[in-house]
């Protein structure tokens, strides 16, 4: 049998010659085209976006964290790095409520819009842990579907075990997976969080505002936090922002009142909100 070097290989079978900067373009398409046919296939019809803070754990968790921090600084009195740290520990248990919050929230989702075969309004999150997680959890609560959109980042981003089989999908780019975020979604439900966050927040902000797709609902958890972490008064009062497109979002303390919000704006509008 004659050999034959790497040229003979069949394109599709070489991944030295699929990972080349030239064929960067395929790349992108198999990104793009592989989430979209597997959810299809599983009778993905729509979404709800939860994105939040990957540092967030359940409650007890929290409650357990802040007490080795605790006995930390108790051991390096006047350490300033063992006060720091014991005080972030001590906000992590008071934001430990948002994961229930998030984790309730797609339990209700989830319950309301999956069965007999409907796959409406499944949540979909970054895939990792904290309020991902605590989404995912929510919806595997109920037996019902939810999708995962990872990406390989240095820290922080493993699947997390709640997400339904089939759908975990795993990124290289940050764009190919903004667009599946926003490809079937019909809301946005933003807890608080840091950069990744932000950054997915005032992406869809910016669609939405300049009508890169339909309308839809954005909703923020916890307003003593969003009213902090961004001052929107002042982008308005310095003219950054129009008055008008801080009504582009809603504020929320509970589960109930989220998907009131989204069901809310749903029921009064009869549309679909889809990325063109």
């Amino acid at each position: 049998m004659a050999v034959f070097d790497r040229s003979y290989m069949k394109a599709f079978e070489d991944i030295d010659f699929l990972k080349r900067d030239d064929l960067r373009p395929v790349r992108l398409l198999l990104e793009l085209a592989k989430p979209d046919t597997l959810q299809r296939e599983a009778g993905i019809g729509s979404t709800i976006v939860v994105f939040g803070s990957a540092r967030i754990v359940e409650p007890a968790a929290a409650r357990q964290a802040f007490s080795a921090r605790q006995r930390e600084r108790d051991l390096r009195p006047g350490d300033p790095g063992a006060e720091h740290m014991l005080v972030v520990a001590e906000r992590r248990v008071d934001n430990a409520r948002y994961y229930d919050i998030a984790r309730e929230f797609a339990r209700i989702v989830s319950q309301a819009c999956q069965h007999d075969e409907r796959c409406d309004y499944v949540i979909v999150t970054g895939g990792g842990p904290g309020i991902m997680e605590a989404a995912n959890r929510g919806a595997r609560d109920v037996g019902a579907k939810s999708v995962g959109l990872n990406i390989e980042l240095p820290h922080e981003q493993s699947p997390n075990p709640y997400i339904t089989h089939g759908l975990s999908f795993n990124f290289h780019y940050f764009a190919i997976r903004k667009m599946h975020f926003m490809m079937r979604a019909k809301a946005l439900v933003a807890f608080p969080g840091g950069f990744g966050t932000l950054d997915e927040l005032f992406e869809t902000l910016t669609l939405v505002q300049t009508r890169k797709v339909k309308p839809l609902p954005i909703v923020l958890v916890g307003k003593a936090f969003w009213e902090r972490a961004v001052a929107w008064e002042f982008l308005v009062n310095e003219g950054f922002v129009d008055p008008s497109d801080l009504r582009l979002f809603r504020y929320a303390e509970t589960a109930g009142e989220a998907w009131g919000h989204i069901s809310d704006f749903h029921a009064s509008r009869g549309d679909e909100s889809s990325i063109e």
